[in-house]
């Protein structure tokens, strides 16, 4: 087992890549599936779900186009509540179904923010992907459409997702060591 120090935490291995890898597949093909025809904008919730959403484009068959905007409630390994608007969305949504891909919903602070935005920017169907759910965490009342995997309540890194800005280059899912 592959212990992982980044500053002064540990971190023990997870999620291998294959798990990685047939959760993405299994999700881009629900998306091709449901979509086909419409023409989505995705939006990727930057920096966590930049791996997560390049693999799954790779695998995307509709016609779509692709957005970015960076979102961020975490301080540490802790989420707070507030959402913090980084980069905002520079895309017409009115009359579109819009897709977020977020690498995590744990709290769902960040999406209960996000969803009533875009509904007034008058996107038509938004939904939501999120390669990693933890139910134990969730506190808010959305759907959210595609979950690849469901987890424990527990801090990780690794596949995009980040301690202080390191881990993201990993390319399994870690999780701490207390």
């Amino acid at each position: 087992m592959k212990i992982v120090q980044l500053k002064d935490k540990k971190f023990t291995p997870s999620i291998t890549t294959d798990i990685l890898d047939q959760a993405v597949e299994e999700m881009a093909k629900k998306i091709n599936s449901d979509l086909a025809g419409k023409n989505p904008l995705f939006i990727v919730v930057l920096n966590g779900a930049f791996m997560f959403a390049s693999d799954l484009f790779k695998k995307i068959t509709i016609d779509c186009e692709v957005s970015f905007v960076k979102l961020s409630s975490y301080v540490g390994t802790k989420t707070t509540s507030t959402v913090r608007e980084l980069i905002g969305l520079d895309r017409n949504l009115s009359g579109r179904t819009v897709v977020v891909i977020e690498d995590i919903i744990d709290t769902g602070i960040t999406m209960a923010h996000t969803i009533p935005l875009l509904h007034t920017l008058e996107a038509t169907d938004v939904r939501i992907a999120t390669l990693l759910f933890k139910p134990e965490a969730f506190q808010k009342d959305f759907h959210i459409n595609y979950v690849g995997i469901d987890i424990p309540n527990d801090f990780i890194v690794g596949y995009g997702l980040d301690y202080d800005g390191l881990g993201r280059n990993l390319p399994e899912i870690y999780t701490i060591v207390e």
